[in-house]
């Protein structure tokens, strides 16, 4: 509780102080905030893969009802990959942003996305009360069009951000359907209500929830057919922000699809298949699309679509693993899937 409690007066500080400080400090405070969050949250998270998950209930209010924060191996792996490209992305921005350094004003709000974009993306692997989860997922969405749209008097950069930002808020929408569904059967807010729902309903509608939560997290990882984001986003923003973008930003979908189906019991083998197929045609598609670009960071973008692809993959075959009672399949399926999403998010932001 004392960590969670520090790391919020982390933020709130940070937050408060860029806008006041002169240009040199705003990249210092920023990089030493990104830096306490990570040793922070990593705290928790080390250990969480080791099998000693943390959990802690907040007592929320009357709209929320109890705040559950569970840290566990899978929120542990997510977070330790956002802290380590966040570190090296704000270290890079440092020294990318300084022929920007008469726009002060510009820099602060940059500076304050980037760190709201950090704790969001740890709150989001942490948080298990639906209301919350969808205001920090909002925080996410809204920070990440700040960073995208840095060069806003550009109109390509606007064109892309808003392209970014209706198509964000598309995904918010299919999450929020999902969730009023559950919460609607259960009466309850807290992601286990999930998985009583599942429990107590057919496999059909096991399948149709989990459809539901996939088509919302599919848009923020970009598989095809809803990758259309990506290829516009990606070359607009500052390098150090396609990185994160594409090192973890995408890769928050890919957290919420594995969270899902480690709360959903439906039809694995029915859901493994769906997943295989979209992921082909998205690796497929990615890099053949990828291979006929000049800009470079179109390339990427197009690129990410095949890694992606190839996460999903892995997903799907685990998945077809536990339908078919494979135990070999799903344990190599699922971590092939989870060492991609290390693999991609180091080489990619690398790239960037």
């Amino acid at each position: 509780m004392t960590i969670i409690t520090a790391f919020i007066v982390i933020i709130l500080s940070a937050i408060v102080l860029v806008p006041f400080v002169s240009v040199q400090w705003k990249g210092m405070i920023t990089v030493a905030t990104v830096t306490a969050m990570a040793i922070l949250s990593s705290s928790i998270a080390f250990p969480a893969l080791t099998g000693e998950s943390a959990e802690y209930l907040f007592q929320g209010s009357l709209v929320t009802g109890k705040i559950p924060v569970r840290i566990d191996a899978l929120s542990g792996w997510f977070i330790l990959i956002i802290n380590f490209t966040f570190i090296t992305g704000a270290l890079y921005g440092m020294q990318y942003l300084k022929p920007y350094r008469s726009q002060k004003n510009n820099l602060s709000l940059h500076c304050t996305s980037f760190i709201l974009v950090q704790s969001s993306l740890i709150s989001i692997c942490s948080l298990q009360n639906t209301i919350v989860f969808l205001i920090a997922w909002e925080i996410m969405a809204l920070s990440s069009f700040i960073l995208i749209i840095f060069e806003h008097y550009k109109s390509e950069t606007l064109h892309a951000g808003i392209n970014f930002l209706i198509q964000s808020h598309i995904c918010i929408m299919f999450l929020t359907l999902s969730f009023i569904w559950v919460a609607l059967r259960m009466n309850s807010y807290d992601f286990k209500a999930i998985t009583l729902f599942s429990a107590s309903t057919s496999l059909l509608t096991g399948v149709a929830l989990f459809l539901l939560f996939f088509i919302g997290f599919a848009i923020k990882a970009g598989f095809v057919p809803f990758h259309t984001w990506l290829p516009y986003a990606h070359p607009a923003a500052p390098s150090h922000v396609s990185g994160i973008m594409s090192g973890v930003i995408i890769k928050i979908g890919i957290y919420g699809i594995l969270r899902m189906l480690l709360l959903i019991k439906s039809d694995y083998l029915v859901i493994g298949y769906m997943i295989l197929f979209i992921s082909i045609v998205s690796g497929i598609y990615g890099v053949m699309l990828a291979i006929i670009q000049h800009n470079l960071k179109r390339l990427l973008a197009y690129h990410s679509i095949e890694n992606i692809g190839i996460i999903g993959m892995g997903i799907g075959l685990g998945c077809i693993g536990m339908g078919k009672g494979n135990h070999l399949l799903t344990v190599l399926g699922f971590s092939g899937a989870l060492l991609h999403t290390l693999n991609h998010s180091l080489f990619k932001s690398l790239l960037f």
